[in-house]
């Protein structure tokens, strides 16, 4: 398995923050938590934080990571930039070390990121500390195939069967 350090790590986690973002905002739209006006001053939209709205941020911020690495194996962001989560053994993400990892991600996340750089920099399989606490790892896509249950398309044109032979006379 080819472990993945921290450049590719850092484009996934833009990309899942990009996503998550319009998620929040359409939480906190939806759940009537937020204004906007429109006047002299152009277009603004302030969000007020309300009970209902961060709880329910909260639970998809956490649930996109978990659900996603353990039901795929990657979150949208590490899909696009061709990374895997796998268990230390190379075998598909438990749900229970989706979980540890992803609470982890709290400390790991921290000065943008940088305990969890640091980590990776210093381990020789690119662990920051939720992947050390639920032995997992982040390897490269080629490196151990497709999405779990999903064949892998053969490169080239799809092969033709023969026609069948002609009826007997």
């Amino acid at each position: 398995m080819e472990y993945i350090s921290v450049g590719r790590r850092a484009g996934a986690i833009v990309l899942d923050t990009v996503v998550l973002w319009i998620l929040f905002v359409v939480i906190i739209v939806a759940t009537g938590d937020s204004s906007t006006t429109s006047g002299d001053g152009g277009f603004s939209f302030e969000a007020s934080g309300g009970g209902l709205s961060t709880v329910l941020v909260l639970i998809v911020g956490f649930g996109y990571f978990i659900v996603l690495e353990a039901t795929v194996g990657a979150t949208l962001g590490k899909l696009a930039v061709g990374v895997r989560v796998r268990m230390d053994d190379g075998t598909p993400l438990t749900w229970g070390a989706s979980v540890v990892r992803n609470l982890l991600r709290i400390i790991d996340g921290l000065f943008f990121y940088l305990v969890g750089a640091i980590l990776v920099w210093n381990s020789p399989k690119r662990q920051r500390l939720g992947d050390r606490a639920a032995n997992s790892v982040v390897v490269a896509k080629e490196s151990i195939g497709g999405l779990p249950g999903v064949p892998e398309m053969p490169a080239g044109p799809m092969p033709v069967d023969p026609p069948p032979p002609p009826p007997a006379p």
